[in-house]
């Protein structure tokens, strides 16, 4: 048993009554035939096979099968070209019309909709309209003659909307409720009569205003003969003492006064509130200062102490050189102070046994901070050079670009990384080590062939059976070739420009080298640091840091500290300032302690942490012979000053200029290396001024110009 739905289609014509046509004569029998076989229809049972229901459609003759196709696909949710309609048995064709495959106006066809792929996508259920309670084609009768009738396909529309509610009446002895109708037609146009009903002119109206003092007529009832008014709610009103007007100015004078005094209140209350709450938020910023201070303090501390007990960078064991020495000399100072004689050498010769014993930790720290670092450092070289080029722009944004080179670095990267990588199973191993054989064939040299020897003696052994462990030393050998055939420039042009060496003879003797007189070594000259009180070349860095620990042994990171934050500040000027970059960190550690005696000039703060290098005037750039040794919070409200001079007392202007008086005789040569540069910028700007008004003048002709040219 089938279903059967009856089914709009949207796209059909309205509502075609042969009746009303035939009655009213409305259409021409004079119309063109292919016309009136557009307007004809037809009802079209569609059997939907797989699932047994049956909808009816009107459909036209002259609208191809696709749009019948369209319709049942979009209604039932699936794709056209999984559809097909058959009919007696025979697939249609999308383009056939009803017309062409013999189907007679007005009457009805059945037809069967398959899938073209029943097994994936086979035919949905067709979910019939709820609130339609009546079919959309209608087959009407009639009867022309008494013996002659005609059949009328008459296809019905109707709009899915709720009619509005116009009122209505109610059947007083039944109680039924008769509701008013709706009609579908537009209201009638008005005839135009050519006058323009709807401007400003006719919205608008002119209005005048007068002022009119109306008449307010009065009356009063007086009681007579006969007729009795009580005086139960009258008033007597007697009149007061005269006022004049120096007796009421003194009244509205002490009601003003009483008003003063309650405003004057209002406004000390509020400025004692104002004020309360200044000092609550002066006390809270205190104690969030103080408590960030010590937040700030115990992290440090702590930092410190991480890098005692696990050491990685050099900083990080000249703290703990400096611990050992500052230890040494305490234990030195109490055997000198306590024994005497025999017990004082013993005594000494044990302190010099328990020192090397903690030389011999650090250097135990040491190593395992090389092996550490030297993982970390061959993994940030690989990421150098398979970065890819970058610009950057005034707005700050950059634009990066990839170049053979640099796919070619990260390539390698990726196949390192991949290697050195620890807990792969035998296929996985065995794929990274062909992947690694086909790259390194790609050249021949005895690097590669080496390599290349070291991959097929891992795959042997390992198609053997043999434990990783046994296989560490072998892998070890194929990670730290393959770096170095990663370093070579043949196989990895993008290593050039990273490599310390200039692997081009040109560029390697155009470097400029210098000796070093404590190593007798050749070194670049970036390994040598240069200070601004030098007058000549010294030791090497490697030199300065073995005479450090082996003599001095000082701490130097609160100094660095110092320095990179001086440094951001003159960056963050943005005046061309060069002299800080001038001066390195062993300067600042003697203006700190020589000049500036360790403290601020103002609060005689000593923590390095919380005291900076300051301009004295703002508007010079920072030097020695120019700065001021402050607080954070003091170096802040310094540079807010406009009038430095003015600000401070005397005695302290003088003896700001003293320390300023020393540092000058100190860096004399860097005082005179920035007088120097100041007459080279100085004659450069009145060159380029010059060629400037040469240039202006030619183009204005004048006879100025011209004599200077001829000059």
């Amino acid at each position: 048993m089938s279903d059967e739905h009856n089914l709009p289609l949207p796209s059909l014509p309205t509502m075609v009554n042969d009746r009303n046509e035939g009655n009213n004569n409305v259409y021409n029998e004079s119309k063109d035939s292919n016309e009136e076989q557009e307007t004809k229809l037809a009802t079209v049972k569609m059997l939907l096979e797989t699932i047994g229901q049956t909808v009816t459609v009107a459909f036209p003759l002259r609208s191809p099968i696709s749009e019948l196709i369209t319709h049942f696909a979009k209604e039932l949710r699936m794709p056209e070209n999984i559809l097909q309609i058959t009919f007696k048995e025979k697939v249609l064709d999308n383009q056939l019309t009803l017309s062409e495959i013999e189907v007679e106006p007005n009457t009805t066809v059945s037809m069967e909709l398959h899938s073209k792929d029943p097994l994936n996508e086979p035919l949905r259920p067709y979910k019939p309209r709820q609130d339609i309670s009546m079919p959309d084609v209608i087959t009407v009768r009639i009867d022309e003659d008494q013996n002659m009738s005609r059949d009328v396909v008459v296809e019905i529309e109707r709009n899915n909307f709720r009619k509005p509610y116009l009122g209505g009446v109610r059947h007083r002895m039944t109680g039924k409720e008769y509701h008013h109708a709706s009609a579908q037609t537009l209201p009638p146009q008005r005839p135009d009569k050519g006058i323009i009903r709807y401007c400003r002119d006719t919205q608008t109206i002119q209005s005048r205003h007068r002022v009119i003092q109306t008449t307010n007529e009065q009356s009063t009832q007086m009681s007579k003969p006969g007729y009795y008014i009580s005086t139960e709610n009258d008033r007597l009103l007697t009149p007061k003492r005269y006022q004049t007007a120096e007796e009421r100015f003194e009244i509205l004078n002490k009601k003003a006064i009483i008003i003063q005094k309650y405003f004057r209140r209002w406004l000390a209350k509020r400025d004692v509130n104002t004020l309360r709450e200044a000092f609550q938020q002066r006390i809270q910023y205190e104690l969030e200062e103080k408590q960030r201070q010590l937040d700030e303090r115990q992290r440090r501390y702590q930092h410190d102490l991480d890098r005692r007990l696990h050491p990685r960078t050099k900083d990080d064991f000249d703290v703990l050189y400096a611990a050992l020495e500052k230890w040494r000399e305490e234990e030195i100072a109490k055997i000198n102070a306590t024994k005497q004689g025999a017990a004082r050498k013993a005594a000494l010769a044990l302190l010099v046994d328990e020192e090397t014993e903690l030389l011999a930790t650090i250097d135990r720290y040491k190593t395992e901070a090389q092996k550490y670092n030297k993982e970390v450092n061959i993994q940030r070289f690989l990421e150098r050079i398979a970065q890819p080029k970058r610009w950057k722009y005034k707005d700050g944004s950059t634009t990066e670009m990839d170049t053979p080179y640099s796919i070619r670095a990260r390539e390698l990267m990726q196949i390192y990384n991949t290697i050195t990588m620890k807990f792969l199973t035998l296929d996985e191993r065995l794929d990274i080590l062909l992947t690694l054989k086909h790259t390194v064939k790609e050249h021949d040299s005895r690097l590669t062939q080496e390599i290349i020897q070291l991959i097929d003696r891992e795959a042997d052994l390992l198609m053997r059976g043999i434990k990783e462990e046994n296989l560490s030393g072998l892998r070890q050998r194929i990670s730290t070739l393959f770096l170095q055939y990663i370093k070579t420039p043949t196989f990895n042009p993008g290593v050039v420009r990273h490599l310390k060496v200039p692997q081009d003879p040109v560029v390697a003797t155009e470097q400029k080298t210098l000796y070093c007189r404590s190593c007798q070594k050749y070194y670049p000259s970036t390994e040598f640091s240069v200070s601004s009180t030098n007058a000549k070349v010294g030791k090497c860095r490697q030199c300065l840091r073995l005479e450090n620990i082996a003599n001095k042994r000082t701490d130097q990171t609160k100094f660095k500290f110092l320095f990179k934050k001086i440094e951001k500040d003159e960056c963050d000027y943005n005046d061309g300032a060069r002299c800080i970059f001038f001066l390195t960190i062993n300067d600042i550690e003697y203006m700190f302690k020589n000049i500036w005696d360790s403290h601020s000039a103002l609060s005689e703060e000593s923590d390095v942490y919380s005291l900076t290098f300051v301009r004295w005037n703002r508007r010079e750039e920072f030097s020695p012979w120019n700065c001021i040794l402050l607080t954070l919070q003091e170096a802040i409200a310094h540079l807010k000053l406009e009038d430095v001079e003015g600000s401070y007392s005397e005695p302290f202007r003088k003896k700001i200029r003293y320390k300023h008086a020393i540092s000058r005789s100190h860096f004399v040569k860097l005082v005179e290396h920035v007088n120097n540069n100041q007459e080279q910028q100085q004659a450069n700007t009145l060159k380029d001024m010059t060629i400037t008004a040469i240039k202006i003048g030619r183009q204005r002709g004048t006879p100025t110009a011209m004599t200077n040219t001829s000059a």
